[in-house]
């Protein structure tokens, strides 16, 4: 028998209860950087050494972390479900817990992309040389979306929300876009589940008030 398709769409929220800064923080800020410094291809030409050490100690500060329970329950529900998981958040938490079938919409930070011919390469340490060139030759840069960047994996996104039976929002305000507007693909069909402690009214959602980790212990004894 052919399992049910679950989305799960999370965002910063998620990340945070595992210890993680994010960005949209106090003032906007992520860790005391404005937008323009750090996450643009103009911070990029103008400053490649800052840009890369901000990069380097967000690397850095996931080898401190672990998955938390939120993180668990997504993953442990793919042996009820088909489990996709479609993230804006650029850490590895999700496939760490064990979760087996992601798309990152903003990148992965434990990868490196060659501006030469857009391979990724993954790092198997923090740390990401200024200097640095990809095996093709190219310049390494983080493999991050920047704002003002297209995001190259939405319409994969799109694609699994479109054949979801449940989709699962949890840990996103639903304020980033394009990413937010990724929710109206779900077909009429779908459950559709927002795990939010303060929720905005979105239509059609059952609501779950909690953070990401009580309010996915709640969604499986829901299911």
């Amino acid at each position: 028998m052919n399992k049910d398709k679950l989305v799960v769409f999370s965002g910063a929220g998620m990340s945070a209860e595992s210890g993680l800064k994010t960005f949209r923080g106090a003032g906007g800020l992520w860790e005391g950087h404005r937008v323009e410094e750090v996450a643009t291809p103009e911070a990029w030409a103008a400053d490649r050494e800052r840009v890369t050490r901000f990069y380097n100690e967000r690397r850095k500060q996931l080898f401190d972390v672990e998955p938390n329970q939120g993180h668990k329950a997504i993953a442990e529900l793919e042996t009820r479900y088909d489990v996709v998981v479609v993230t804006q958040n650029i850490d590895n938490l999700h496939e760490r817990a064990g979760s087996t079938q992601v798309v990152h919409l903003h990148g992965e930070l434990m990868r490196g992309r060659s501006e030469k011919t857009g391979h990724t390469y993954e790092l198997e340490q923090w740390e990401l040389k200024p200097d640095q060139l990809a095996p093709d030759g190219g310049q390494m840069r983080p493999h991050v979306v920047w704002f003002g960047e297209a995001v190259p994996m939405l319409e994969n996104a799109a694609v699994e929300i479109s054949d979801a039976d449940i989709l699962v929002v949890v840990g996103t305000s639903l304020q980033v876009y394009p990413a937010a507007s990724l929710i109206h693909y779900a077909p009429d069909h779908c459950r559709r589940f927002l795990i939010d402690p303060n929720p905005s009214h979105v239509s059609s959602f059952e609501i779950i008030k909690e953070g990401a980790e009580e309010g996915m212990r709640i969604l499986r004894g829901m299911l």
